[in-house]
């Protein structure tokens, strides 16, 4: 019996007949406020931001990508890093590049190298520091968008040691907390 006799002849191919035709139908109604455009970003491009000391490249934001994911590379001096927090809203993924990174994710501790790749999912504390003597370029994404708003205030800061009331406040109105 072929596919399609065998699907018209069984009640699960009444099922797998409806489901799909209302799942796209659906997904075609969402599609329509999220829509993303193809966008190709050479290595040169993007919009730069200081954030506290993580000099930022946007390459990708919400508004490229139908609000799923932003992705940013991450220009960081040897002992710069971001102390422990939470993410309410979106996951992250950390590959790094370049240079040595030193990540905490939930009670995991570990120095990532080049290639190696880690994911921090929304409500488990995590942060990162560049350790060694090389900065250290970092690849991050987080999903779904809306991070780079909070980033944009933060590198709107006045330059020299943070404020970190304000820093907190800031990141808190994003869904970040610092633990």
């Amino acid at each position: 019996m072929d596919r399609k006799t065998f699907i018209k002849t069984t009640s699960l191919g009444i099922g797998l007949t409806i489901i799909p035709t209302v799942s796209c139908a659906n997904q075609a109604i969402s599609n329509e406020t999220t829509q993303a455009n193809p966008k190709i970003v050479e290595n040169s491009e993007g919009k730069v931001y200081n954030v506290i000391g993580d000099i930022q490249t946007h390459k990708l934001v919400g508004s490229d990508t139908g609000n799923q994911i932003v992705e940013w590379v991450d220009d960081v001096e040897p002992g710069v890093g971001i102390p422990p927090h939470i993410h309410t809203k979106e996951d992250e993924i950390f590959r790094v590049i370049k240079g040595q990174v030193e990540i905490l994710i939930g009670s995991q501790t570990i120095v990532l190298e080049e290639g190696d790749i880690a994911f921090a999912p929304k409500n488990i504390a995590h942060s990162w520091k560049v350790v060694g003597t090389e900065k250290a370029k970092m690849i991050t994404s987080a999903f779904p968008a809306g991070i780079e708003y909070m980033f944009a205030e933060l590198s709107d800061l006045p330059p020299g040691p943070p404020n970190f009331e304000k820093v907190a406040e800031i990141c808190g109105r994003h869904g970040i907390r610092f633990v």
